[in-house]
């Protein structure tokens, strides 16, 4: 099978209209990658809470009708906002029909299994909305970068990395169809910070005393390896975005537009739905009939 695969007609697969898209061809290059906003963030967090109730009122129907799972997939560098913009974006949310999943450091349990498994115990069922706060794709984003942590998962030996990242994304992308084709719809963000506005929250978390427990040594020094993370998300972004489970890069500097993009593609895709409220058949639709006759002389009666 080649690279760029015929995609063939996903239930899953929805088109939506954003600049933030990323190709499905690979032409994607590091000059693409913006992280500042085109304009100002004013306005931003009220036109914000308009997508939000947006999301609601569809969300009630894809709750209903059980026909479509969505899952949201956020990666991105240290700083770059993938808490803060879940939690802006999905609050106000019916909580039943939502469930945020974060990853950290795989577990042995984890590690025992290939690298797919522990986030496959998290997937969505029709009806509901998944968020993937980091994924699998920290195994070809941070494992990339820090080979060495190959060893706890191939304890025999490591494959050779000409063969191993390439067969890791056609798991990914296969993997990715097979969801789709089971009616899942993929959405996921590249959140994309700038150097120097890492560093300025880094510096916050330090000087303001009540965000210190976000600080961790550890980001800066990943932060010094950013040209590595950079080659390995263009990479991941060209070989893992096609049209059932596309890339949006979004600018992650201005964290209002960040948020309000993230939303509105959402929102969109979920609009593009063919969603339905499950319509009662004809003996239910008696039986209700029936009930709603009684309850209205109940309440004419007093009793």
């Amino acid at each position: 099978m080649s690279l760029f695969e015929d995609s063939g007609v996903q239930p899953g697969a929805v088109a939506v209209d954003s600049p933030y898209q990323a190709p499905f061809d690979g032409s994607l290059a590091l000059v693409d990658l913006p992280t500042r906003a085109p304009r100002t963030g004013v306005g931003n967090r009220a036109k914000l809470r308009k997508v939000r109730d947006q999301l609601g009122n569809v969300q009630e129907a894809l709750y209903a009708g059980r026909q479509y799972s969505v899952l949201c997939i956020f990666q991105a560098l240290d700083a770059a906002g993938k808490d803060g913009t879940i939690r802006e974006v999905f609050q106000g949310l019916d909580p039943s029909g939502v469930k945020v999943a974060s990853f950290k450091r795989p577990s042995a349990r984890e590690l025992a299994h290939d690298f797919l498994w522990r986030t496959s115990r998290e997937l969505p069922g029709r009806g509901r909305i998944g968020v993937f706060n980091r994924s699998y794709y920290e195994e070809v984003l941070v494992v990339r970068v820090h080979p060495e942590f190959l060893a706890a998962q191939y304890p025999m030996g490591s494959p050779e990395p000409e063969g191993l990242w390439p067969m890791r994304y056609r798991a990914i992308r296969e993997h990715e169809r097979h969801l789709a084709a089971a009616s899942t719809v993929i959405l996921k963000f590249w959140l994309n910070v700038s150097p120097e506005e890492q560093a300025r929250r880094f510096l916050d978390r330090i000087e303001e005393s009540d965000k210190r427990w976000k600080f961790s040594a550890r980001d800066v020094y990943e932060a010094g390896h950013r040209a590595e993370y950079d080659a390995a998300a263009l990479d991941m972004l060209n070989e893992t975005s096609r049209p059932w489970a596309p890339w949006f890069v979004i600018p992650a500097d201005d964290k209002p537009f960040m948020r309000l993009q993230v939303a509105r593609i959402v929102l969109h895709a979920l609009q593009a739905l063919p969603l339905e409220y499950p319509r009662p058949d004809v003996a239910d639709s008696a039986e209700m009939d029936g009930i709603a006759d009684r309850l209205r002389d109940q309440l004419k009666s007093g009793n």
